[in-house]
């Protein structure tokens, strides 16, 4: 899982950290200052890079690599 972490670019880790929150694409769209369309596909290439089925599965992944 690390590294596959490591495999993204800065934006991607941005809009990984952000959804790991829990924060909604239009609020990632916010912070980063990005349409929301724009999050959609960062979104969907962060899910790849990562392997991960759905979001749920991305916020384990991040647990564990908290802990």
């Amino acid at each position: 899982t690390q590294s596959r972490l490591l495999t993204l670019t800065q934006r991607e880790r941005q809009v990984f950290d952000l959804l790991v929150e829990g924060k909604s694409n239009k609020d990632v769209a916010l912070a980063l200052d990005i349409s929301p369309r724009t999050v959609e596909i960062f979104r969907a290439k962060v899910m790849t890079k990562m392997q991960a089925d759905n979001l749920s599965s991305l916020v384990r992944m991040a647990l564990a690599l908290t802990s």
